[in-house]
């Protein structure tokens, strides 16, 4: 709808009784996890047997809260060592993406980027999939000629960071060639006019203007790389990050643990997303 042309009333009273079940179609199944994170029960259902802060903080099972399950707390502590490294190796490779295809003309550019964005295109059940066969068979393949083991190889946290980078670094690309491109190069070659490297003039002008979208990129990684489950679950070892530990707890049996700690990611998230607005907003 265009605001400036005027419409029947029929045709906006539907059109925003739209936007409201479109919203609420969003936000409810998110309300309904955060609900049944403080209810006094055994199960994440009804009937309300009454408010409680068990799942979050409780000590005794089986309402052990999130706080005090060590298997949890492991589970989220490596998939924040994950993130963090996938993120800060995303942005590294995206900052040196974004300056290849923005500043530099060479044959094969055209073919190199439809190749870097490729992975996003690709399930990610594949992708994991492909990297696993991959990996095992350079690694068998290295035992059988010369009998070394090569663990980072097999499936680990060394694969499941190389698996989740393999795409997470062409979003942190795009991300960071979207600002590059506004970037106004006369500023550097004024920095070289006045004896400036050329180091110098991007170290001291060109990342401070990119700032914002490194922040935003790592940011992004950092979300994406932490809530990853499909090609995580393909080349995950025995230290499980959070995701594939709650897809393990709920073939068990679901608990309102696992409202709580779907509570608190939706809470970290939404807080990251807020501190990457409000920065870009003041840069």
């Amino acid at each position: 709808m265009i605001p400036t042309i005027a419409q029947p009333r029929a045709l906006r009273l539907a059109y925003g009784a739209y936007v409201i079940a479109f919203f609420v179609y969003l936000a409810l199944p998110l309300a309904v996890v955060a609900v049944f994170a403080f209810n006094d029960s055994q199960f994440p259902s009804l009937p309300w047997e009454g408010f409680t802060w068990a799942w979050f903080f409780g000590q005794d099972r089986p309402m052990i809260g999130v706080f005090h399950e060590r298997a949890i707390l492991r589970a989220i502590a490596t998939s924040g060592i994950v993130a963090v490294a996938v993120s800060a190796l995303s942005v590294a490779v995206g900052l040196s993406n974004a300056f290849l295809f923005n500043r530099y003309q060479f044959p094969g550019k055209g073919l190199l980027y439809v190749l870097m964005l490729l992975p996003l295109v690709i399930p990610g059940i594949v992708l994991g999939i492909s990297i696993l066969v991959f990996s095992s068979t350079l690694a068998n393949g290295v035992w059988d000629a010369a009998h070394i083991d090569i663990q980072m190889l097999r499936p680990g946290l060394v694969l499941v960071i190389l698996g989740q980078f393999s795409f997470i670094a062409t979003i942190a690309t795009l991300v960071i060639s979207a600002r590059l491109q506004k970037f106004d190069p006369t500023l550097e070659e004024a920095a070289l006019n006045l004896g400036a490297g050329r180091l110098t003039a991007v170290r001291t002008i060109t990342l401070p203007y990119l700032a914002p979208a490194l922040i935003g990129a790592f940011v992004v990684a950092f979300l994406m790389s932490f809530e990853n489950f499909n090609t995580t679950l393909m080349l995950v070892g025995s230290d499980a990050p959070l995701t594939i530990a709650m897809f393990d707890r709920l073939k068990e049996g679901s608990t309102p643990l696992l409202n709580a700690v779907s509570l608190l990611l939706m809470l970290g998230s939404s807080l990251l997303a807020l501190v990457m607005i409000l920065f870009q907003r003041r840069s």
